[in-house]
């Protein structure tokens, strides 16, 4: 959908036109792919681009093709490098320092260099201790939107994610990708070089081929250890943030990993499924 919205210079009324032209304008003009001039007031109005499956509106369609993707999940920027793939082309070229020396976004607090400008200011919060991502239903706060958001689910219980041949849903589309595979009695075409595993999707392999290998591509960007998983190296990050995305629902008590918070709840039901039984 295409809405107009006009455009003009100096001082202007709250429609964006200056005050000596005839105001015989409609809120919303209708208008092709370019810019048009309006023949009421000669003014330029251009048209804004509207998802249809929000309320989000974009000055260009390119913006629109790729806002959409963040509802489809689509990914059509393969690294070439990798295995990873992106929704927007802007994403992709940051990621592809990641395989070079190139890290010219340098901390002013000590020698870490970074290779994205995002990555420097989130390393500067652990000097600073800033955590600018504040829950807005009690008062934990964090220094990643994204451990926010992970957060917020323990309030709300959302799992966005459903499986579309049972009622199961998820708090992570991992989660619901290995969950579908019971469902499925697919190929796995991906086989090993090394030894008789195979595997449905070719991500799966490269993980697994790395308990051969021993190699630990995700690095700490802050003290330079490495792992095998991306996972472990999220976890390890905490370390540093000292953020604790896993809320109990039942007291105030908050851990950094999600096995800690089962242990923990334990305490509030009873259960000891360690307990020595005597003989």
């Amino acid at each position: 959908m295409m809405n107009g919205s006009f455009e003009a210079d100096d001082t202007q009324c709250s429609m964006g036109l200056k005050p000596d032209i005839d105001m015989m304008v409609k809120e919303e003009v209708e208008v092709n792919d370019e810019p048009v001039l309006c023949k009421d007031v000669k003014v330029s109005v251009r048209q804004e681009w509207e998802s249809n499956q929000c309320d989000n509106t974009f000055p260009y369609d390119s913006f629109l093709i790729g806002h959409r993707r963040t509802h489809t999940g689509e990914k059509p920027h393969q690294c070439s490098q990798c295995d990873k793939a992106f929704s927007h082309d802007r994403d992709l070229i940051r990621h592809h320092r990641t395989h070079t020396v190139d890290k010219p976004y340098q901390c002013n607090l000590c020698d870490k260099a970074f290779s994205v400008n995002e990555y420097l200011i989130r390393h500067q919060r652990t000097h600073t201790g800033e955590k600018p991502y504040q829950c807005t239903q009690c008062d934990k706060a964090f220094s990643l939107n994204s451990y926010l958001i992970r957060h917020q689910a323990t309030h709300t219980g959302e799992k966005p994610y459903q499986c579309n041949q049972c009622d199961m849903t998820f708090l992570r589309k991992g989660n619901l990708v290995g969950h579908q595979r019971i469902h499925s009695v697919e190929k796995k075409p991906y086989e090993c070089n090394q030894c008789d595993k195979a595997f449905s999707l070719n991500w799966s392999l490269i993980r697994h081929q790395r308990t051969h290998t021993k190699e630990k591509p995700y690095q700490c960007e802050q003290c330079g250890k490495v792992f095998s998983w991306n996972e472990d190296l999220i976890r390890h990050h905490r370390t540093h943030t000292k953020d604790t995305p896993y809320q109990c629902n039942q007291c105030d008590k908050a851990f950094s990993l999600n096995r800690y918070l089962l242990r923990h709840q334990r305490t509030h039901n009873g259960e000891k499924p360690y307990s020595v039984q005597p003989m």
